[in-house]
C-alpha cells in the first residue's frame, strides 16, 4: 500500500492554495497517507513580460510539470483546466476534475462598481484575447492594456493606479478569500468564460492505477460532464489563447447546454451558437458545436488568424 503522494504544482498563490486544497481532501479520505506538495517552475512562470498569444499559448503553464510525471518525479499534477492544453502526453491524462468554482469573470475597480460604467478614456488591463474581443464589442473604442502576473501582481498594479479596471477570473479570487475586490460579476451576455474556467483537474499517469485507486473519490461528475463538453469543443477548433474562443456549458438534470464562439482578434467577426443535448455523450455535442460555428464562418476567421501569426 501506498504510503506517500507527491503533488505537483506552480509557485504561485493561487496554485500553491490549489494544490494544498487537494491535498487536504486527500488526507482527510486517507488518515494513513503522507502527502507532499513539490512547487516546479514552468516557463509561463518565467516570462512575465509578454502576452501567452505571442509565446506559445497557456502549455506553457503545465509543460514542465507533465515532465516531472512522465519521469516519476511526482505523482499527480494539480491543474487550473483552463491552462490545459487539450492534447496531452500519450501517456497522461486527467483523471478527475473537482467541483467547479464559480466560472465567470470578474470585472475589478477601485472607481467603478460596474463595467457598464466604463468609456473610451478608460484603460482595462488584461492580456486574453478572449476577454479583449468581449469588452471591446460591449464598450467601442475602450483602451485594453497587457497585464500578466500572478492575483496580487496584477492588484497591486490596479491599486498603484496603472489601470481604471481589471479583469480576473471570479474562482481565483473566491480560493484566495479576496472576495472584497469584486466589484461585479460579468454575466455570459457581457463576457462568456473560457473553457473549463473555475475547474481544477488532476492529471496523472494512464497505468498508475494505486494512485488512480486513491484519488477516485476527488471526481465531480457534472463537472467532469462539462469539463468533457467544453474540452471537446476547443479541440475541434484548435482553440488556446492564441485565439479569441470561449465555451461554456451548464447542466440541468440529464441535459447539457453548451454556449460558444469564435472571434477575430479586432471583434469585427465573430460567430456564436448555443447547442442542447444529453449528458451521456458530452464530446459529441462540443464536437457538433464546434462543427456548427466553423461552418458558420468559424473556418475562415480562424484561417485568417493563422494566416497573420
Amino acid at each position: 500500500m501506498m504510503q506517500k503522494i507527491r503533488i505537483g504544482t506552480r509557485g504561485s498563490q493561487l496554485a500553491l492554495w490549489q494544490a494544498n486544497h487537494i491535498k487536504k481532501l486527500i488526507t482527510a479520505k486517507h488518515k494513513y497517507l503522507s502527502v507532499e506538495v513539490i512547487t516546479i517552475k514552468t516557463t509561463g512562470d518565467k516570462i512575465l513580460d509578454t502576452p501567452l498569444s505571442k509565446i506559445g499559448g497557456k502549455g506553457l503553464f503545465v509543460k514542465e510539470i507533465e515532465t516531472a510525471l512522465l519521469n516519476n518525479d511526482i505523482d499527480i499534477a494539480v491543474h487550473s483546466m483552463k491552462d490545459v492544453p487539450v492534447d496531452l502526453p500519450e501517456n497522461l491524462e486527467i483523471y478527475a476534475c473537482i467541483k467547479r468554482e464559480d466560472p465567470h469573470d470578474a470585472f475589478v475597480s477601485h472607481k467603478y462598481t460596474s463595467v457598464s460604467q466604463l468609456g473610451e478614456n478608460n484603460i482595462v488591463g488584461t492580456s486574453s484575447l478572449r476577454r479583449i474581443v468581449q469588452l471591446k464589442n460591449y464598450i467601442k473604442g475602450i483602451k485594453i492594456e497587457d497585464l500578466r502576473g500572478n492575483i496580487n501582481t496584477r492588484l497591486r498594479k490596479l491599486q498603484d493606479g496603472q489601470y481604471d479596471a481589471i479583469i480576473l477570473a471570479k474562482a481565483g479570487l473566491i480560493r484566495l478569500n479576496l472576495h472584497q475586490y469584486i466589484s461585479e460579476t460579468l454575466s455570459e451576455e457581457i463576457m462568456l468564460p473560457a473553457a473549463c474556467q473555475g475547474t481544477l483537474g488532476i492529471e496523472t499517469e494512464k497505468n498508475n492505477h494505486k494512485i488512480k485507486k486513491l484519488i477516485t473519490f476527488l471526481n465531480d461528475k457534472n463537472t467532469e460532464i462539462r469539463t468533457r463538453a467544453e474540452r471537446a469543443f476547443l479541440k475541434a477548433v484548435e482553440g488556446g489563447c492564441q485565439i479569441p474562443v470561449a465555451v461554456y456549458s451548464v447542466l440541468n438534470d440529464n441535459k447539457i447546454k453548451i454556449k460558444a464562439f469564435i472571434s477575430s482578434l479586432d471583434g469585427e467577426q465573430n460567430v456564436s451558437g448555443i447547442m442542447n443535448g444529453d449528458t451521456e455523450d458530452p464530446e459529441t455535442l462540443g464536437y457538433m458545436l464546434a462543427k456548427e460555428l466553423l461552418e458558420k464562418g468559424g473556418k475562415n476567421i480562424l484561417k485568417e488568424l493563422f494566416n497573420n501569426r
